[in-house]
């Protein structure tokens, strides 16, 4: 019995008479073959069953649709383009302001302060506690809101004993109220901006001491 040996795996398209696979064609239809596909058929229809008026038509709109949608992606890469531009403008007139911010926590340089506001639930006093990364408070505070709203609140860098806060992340927690109706209250703080970084999502503001935010999160712009 006699075998045969198959060369199908090293060449599957040596059987065609080919040395390598035949390259790819692009099967996507664009303006152009669409229009010159459309009047092919107009100049060899059978004259006793020409085109209907509604087929026509039909062809017509999809033509249409077909341009409407390539010209309306023009517009929106060349609308983005002017935004992107827009964008880098106002990056470049936000450095050296100062922002409004909410935040938790802030990065100081020894004996550096901290100003920015409180939003008061009521006029009263509030209390403010500054804790360093141990958890242990440096200085506590008492500020009084002469009514609802925003309260101007500063820290001079000061511990409690009047000695100089040493450099490091620092929590600032405002509470009103005392016992179990005290409440949390949202704080502010005012930063430098140094930089402006323009990412896929918009723009994110590089804060002195308070790291990166996006700008929908700035409260203010001084």
């Amino acid at each position: 019995m006699s075998t045969i040996t198959s060369t199908t795996n090293e060449n599957p398209w040596g059987s065609f008479g080919l040395a390598t696979k035949p390259p790819e064609r692009d099967t996507s239809m664009g303006q152009a073959d669409f229009l010159r596909l459309m009047t092919e058929q107009l100049k060899n229809q059978d004259p006793l069953k020409p085109l209907a008026n509604t087929e026509f038509l039909g062809q017509l709109a999809q033509f249409s649709t077909v341009q409407g949608i390539e010209e309306m992606q023009g517009a929106m890469s060349a609308m983005a383009s002017v935004m992107e531009s827009d964008q880098t403008l106002r990056a470049a007139a936000l450095v050296g302001r100062d922002a409004l911010v909410q935040v938790d926590t802030v990065d100081l340089a020894a004996g550096a302060g901290v100003n920015g506001e409180i939003d008061a639930p009521s006029a009263g006093a509030i209390q403010v506690d500054i804790v360093d990364a141990s958890g242990a408070t440096v200085r506590r505070m008492t500020v009084n809101a002469g009514a609802a709203g925003s309260t101007p609140l500063a820290w001079d860098g000061k511990a409690d004993d009047g000695s100089t806060a040493p450099a490091g992340r620092y929590s600032i927690k405002a509470t009103a109220g005392s016992g179990e109706g005290s409440e949390g209250l949202e704080v502010r703080i005012a930063a430098r901006v140094d930089s402006v970084s323009i990412e896929p999502t918009g723009l994110v503001l590089n804060l002195s001491g308070l790291g990166s935010h996006p700008l929908s999160s700035i409260r203010r712009l001084g």
